[in-house]
């Protein structure tokens, strides 16, 4: 009973961290329960199989840590209506299953190794884990710990040189420092030792936040100049009006929200992600005889000197399989089509600029390895409210240059905003402001989209950019380039945000370098792997002489 206590002590601390609802400050202990606990089993319990009692008390605490944190996800629905299934138990299982993975090697690394040897591979492994979890195709970082202060930035300017990757190694740190000092207190009793490790344990903890104040208080970056956005907020019903509607209606309303609110110069209005067409999708190759897409030509041509920046649905015809993309299905015997969430820059007289999206929601957009699962799972996925399908991407990030202004945009879509060095290839690429285009709708009204909205003021700290997000049903916002919300709007409401956006064009050591102490880890944790193996070779040699 006393080793599920502490297990449920560390998940009830790991969920009470959590923005946009939490304290993050019981982030800095909320590992300890759960090593206690895995000391107290593998050195003064009697159960037989001690790797499996840790395994499933590991498990249990990271499930109930990932329902808590991410249980809105269950507000996704199915087409008839009814809510996904597979939206939420899929990564709410799955992300459990894989922390408890992590734990056990440190579980396993620390009865070989040592209590020391084994602290330094949980490190290593959960920041690599981490940095695993932002790149394969399942991708799903939202529980990665660096983001857990998001609602105060003011506490980690510092992110701008070690990114919300740094945040991760320095909470792993100090739930480590905070296990030693308590287990050596514990085998000695020592009030010296006590405070000693206490005192270090704080200044850790207390010296990079005074440094961040100082940083936050102090930050004085010139902008090179400013540009005047109006986020539009149809507010429009993913799963009903999106695809009832007619895709002129749609946009009809779009624009009238946009002329309403658009008082003095616009420089950009930008709307939310697949704003556009509503039902269906815009073919690529027939972009400049699109009604659609000359219709926000001709609104522009009532404001000189604008562009439209929007999120559309988009896709290709491939009419031979030389050159076909992975991700085109078959529609007939000689017609291949490969479907985009996209980003579009609209300008008068101008060719349009189009963005596919990099980071695909798994199970919604992407069907993870699917020449692998397929064949396994067959229509199971698209059963539970899956894909069976894969969007396509782009490889590189760009930025939409303004030929009227000094502004460059980052057309960031929805789920790309939690991935800093992936955001920060946008800043590579020479984008001066973050322009967020999302449709935070699915999930309804929930930690969701107060969550994603949170992360994104991380992005705007990692690259010193300022933000204009429009979010189809809200929040959109305007964020400051130290992290802090200027102005949002109310969930729910049909409304457009303006905003004037300074710019700048100083790149951040986290920009150039990225997850630099993730990368460290890595290599820390093939050093580690290498260590056991050649001590293990050193103990079989040593005893194949005594013999």
């Amino acid at each position: 009973m006393k080793y599920v206590l502490l297990t449920l002590i560390s998940a009830m601390l790991l969920s009470i961290s959590w923005p946009t609802y939490g304290v993050p400050f019981f982030i800095f202990f909320a590992l300890v329960p759960l090593l206690m606990m895995e000391h107290g089993v593998s050195k003064f319990s009697n159960y037989k199989r001690k790797s499996w009692v840790v395994f499933g008390l590991s498990y249990l605490c990271f499930i109930i840590w990932n329902v808590v944190t991410t249980g809105w996800l269950y507000g996704a629905k199915n087409p008839d209506g009814s809510h996904s299934i597979l939206a939420v138990l899929f990564p709410v299982l799955v992300n459990s299953f894989l922390y408890s993975l992590v734990f056990q090697c440190y579980h396993w690394y620390k009865n070989a190794q040592g209590t020391y040897w084994g602290l330094a591979l949980l490190v290593a492994i959960w920041m690599s884990f981490e940095k695993f979890h932002l790149g394969w195709e399942f991708t799903w970082p939202w529980l990665n710990l660096g983001n857990v202060f998001s609602d105060y930035p003011k506490l980690i300017q510092w992110y701008d040189i070690l990114g919300a990757t740094g945040g991760s190694f320095w909470i792993l740190l100090i739930n480590i420092l905070i296990f030693y000092t308590v287990r050596t207190w514990q085998a000695g009793r020592k009030r010296k030792d006590l405070i000693k490790n206490t005192l270090i344990v704080a200044a850790i903890i207390v010296i990079p936040m005074i440094i961040s104040v100082v940083r936050y208080n102090s930050f004085n970056e010139k902008p090179i100049g400013s540009v005047n956005v109006l986020m539009l907020q149809p507010d429009l019903d993913p799963y009903a009006e999106k695809y009832s509607k007619d895709s002129l209606v749609i946009e009809n309303d779009l624009l009238d929200l946009a002329e309403k609110n658009s008082k003095g110069k616009i420089d950009y209005f930008i709307a939310p992600e697949t704003a556009l067409p509503g039902r269906g999708s815009i073919s690529e190759r027939s972009f400049e005889k699109s009604v659609i897409l000359n219709n926000l030509k001709s609104f522009l041509s009532k404001h000189p000197g604008s562009v439209f920046a929007t999120g559309i649905s988009s896709h290709k015809f491939y009419t031979s399989e030389a050159n076909l993309p992975k991700e085109a299905y078959q529609l007939n015997p000689q017609l291949w089509v490969e479907s985009f969430n996209s980003a579009v820059q609209v300008i008068p007289n101008r060719n349009v600029e189009v963005y596919h999206k990099g980071k695909l929601v798994p199970g919604v957009e992407i069907f993870p390895y699917m020449s692998y699962l397929k064949p396994l799972l067959g229509d199971a996925m698209l059963n539970l409210g899956g894909t069976v399908a894969s969007l396509g991407t782009d490889k590189e990030r760009l930025a939409f240059s303004n030929p009227f202004n000094k502004g460059k945009m980052a057309p960031i879509i929805c789920y790309e905003s939690i991935y800093g060095e992936f955001t920060g290839e946008y800043v590579k690429k020479g984008a001066n402001f973050l322009g967020i285009m999302t449709n935070d709708s699915w999930w309804g009204v929930s930690e969701g989209h107060r969550q994603l909205l949170s992360y994104a003021r991380l992005r705007a700290i990692e690259t010193r950019r300022e933000i204009a997000r429009a979010a189809n049903s809200g929040i959109s916002a305007h964020i400051d380039a130290r992290g802090e919300i200027i102005e949002d709007t109310f969930y729910g409401d049909k409304t457009a945000l303006f905003a004037k956006i300074n710019l700048y064009d100083h790149m951040t050591f986290y920009t150039r370098a990225g997850d630099l102490l993730s990368r460290f880890s890595i290599f820390a944790l093939g050093f580690l792997l290498f260590y056991f193996l050649i001590t293990r070779f050193q103990e079989k040699t040593r005893k194949s002489r005594g013999a």
